[in-house]
């Protein structure tokens, strides 16, 4: 179990292609060792039988010679009994009686007469468990190695054991197992090249695929005019690749539509947005003038009549203000170009918190600002903007008493601007739309602020800062939210 456990633990191929290539080299693997073993096994038990054969032929005559003790090869030559003429060198014999062995000899290779042989205890109960049935069994002997022996029944009631050695068998067999093994080595390390090639060359379609829909993934498909990159080629329609990759150019076709038809929605709106915003400037500012003026009438006016001019007078204010939050931010997505000369950021920010600190007196405002002012790129009226409305959020929607810092810093080819407060922080739920247009809490972080927005103030402030090229990012959690912005450095 623990095995299995670290095999599954083993990093595995990851890529289709490696995985292909790795199941052919092991089917390749699985088949050669089969066939390996197969025809070791198949070649062992061939010579195995050409060993019995040869022990069978020869028969008995050599442990005959032992059956009355006389071990000399001379002794028995030409006797009727038997004599060890035309046997192999190394052919072993042995004589048994009562299970016991009386006699074992073993014909020596070259010109040594010696023919006796040492046999251990273990031996000697090897050669008597041998049955003598005229079959061959293996046995291995301490001294000599592992043996083909043959037994049978003697003339005196004894048991006489012949045998042949079985070192040449295996030695053809361990000659074939390395031959085989390094045939099949290189077999399967030919095929996995070939494989790896041919993979590649089978799935060439499957990777164009892949490659058009990199290029997709990586283009900007949530706003504006989206040009899709070429389809990917087509390839036998009858495969699997094929059928996928026709399947794909087809959703690729899908997409095109579909973003082709909301880029054409969002630029009607757009245009309606920017000429809406244009054509309400001049009513919006009628009415509050003829309001203002109303006001201003030297006759006694009722009370009812007073704050009713005023409050339409202030609404109209509020309301030419939106229609110039809406008239910029139709400006900013038609990617009109913006002024672009060198401004003193630090002056800037400067200038924000004094009229920041002037509109809410009741927060403490502080500011840490580099010795070095800290120049940007841009355009000074929308900067001026992002900064007013970032200090607007922070005094609009946090208590009275509020901490609000504001720290300028050059960061390396960047300056960065934070506006911290220590309020009760922005709704999770609020977060992640909190740049969008329109965008409002339903539970204001400032229990008595009077009006409110519409919700444009933050999304003009991320589409100025985009529009110069920054970036700007919220972090909030009960008791801190910081804004912070990113501008390239002139």
């Amino acid at each position: 179990m623990n095995l299995l456990r670290r095999l599954r633990r083993l990093p595995g191929p990851r890529t289709l292609r490696a995985r292909l290539t790795v199941g052919l080299v092991v089917l390749l693997a699985v088949s050669c060792a089969a066939v390996g073993v197969a025809a070791v096994l198949e070649l062992d038990g061939f010579l195995t039988g050409r060993l019995d054969q040869q022990l069978q032929q020869t028969g008995v005559s050599f442990p005959e010679s032992l059956e009355h003790g006389n071990i000399k090869p001379t002794d028995h030559d030409g006797d009727e009994h038997g004599d060890t003429r035309r046997q192999a060198a190394g052919t072993f014999g042995a004589r048994l009686l009562n299970g016991q062995v009386t006699n074992a000899a073993l014909i020596p290779s070259g010109n040594n007469p010696d023919l006796t042989v040492g046999l251990t205890a273990r031996d000697r109960a090897s050669l008597a468990e041998v049955p003598a049935n005229g079959r061959g069994h293996t046995v291995r002997l301490s001294s000599m190695g592992d043996y083909r022996l043959m037994a049978w029944p003697g003339r005196d009631g004894d048991v006489l054991i012949t045998g042949l050695p079985l070192e040449p068998v295996k030695a053809t067999v361990h000659r074939l197992e390395g031959v085989a093994a390094g045939v099949f080595g290189l077999a399967l390390a030919a095929a996995g090249v070939a494989g790896a090639l041919w993979v590649r060359w089978s799935l060439r379609p499957l990777s164009r695929v892949a490659a058009t829909a990199t290029r997709v993934s990586e283009l900007p498909l949530a706003s504006g005019e989206v040009a899709l990159p070429p389809r990917a080629p087509e390839a036998d329609p009858r495969s699997e690749v094929g059928r996928m990759a026709t399947a794909f150019n087809r959703m690729l076709g899908h997409v095109e539509d579909a973003l082709t038809k909301r880029h054409a929605s969002e630029e009607r709106l757009r245009s309606f947005a920017a000429d809406a915003s244009h054509e309400l400037r001049t009513p919006v500012a009628s009415v509050r003038g003829h309001a203002e003026l109303a006001l201003l009438h030297p006759g006694p006016l009722p009370p009812e009549i007073t704050r009713a001019l005023e409050r339409i007078a202030a609404e109209s204010s509020r309301m030419g203000e939106m229609v110039d939050d809406l008239l910029l931010l139709a400006r900013l997505d038609a990617g009109r170009p913006l002024e672009r000369h060198p401004v003193d950021l630090t002056r800037l920010t400067l200038d924000a918190v004094t009229d920041a600190r002037a509109a809410g007196p009741d927060h403490r405002w502080t500011l840490d600002l580099p010795e070095e002012p800290v120049t940007v790129t841009g355009d000074t009226h929308r900067l001026q903007q992002v900064l007013a409305n970032l200090l607007a959020n922070a005094r609009l929607h946090t208590p009275v008493g509020t901490k609000v810092t504001v720290t300028l810093e050059a960061d390396g080819r960047a300056g960065v601007l934070q506006v911290h407060d220590d309020g009760p922080g922005i709704p999770a739920d609020i977060q992640p739309g909190v740049f969008e247009r329109f965008t409002r809490a339903d539970h204001r972080r400032r229990a008595d602020a009077s009006g409110g927005g519409a919700g444009l103030g933050l999304s003009i402030v991320a589409a100025v800062v985009e529009a110069h090229g920054g970036t700007v990012t919220l972090e909030s959690a009960p008791g801190s939210t910081t804004f912070m912005v990113g501008l390239p450095l002139g």
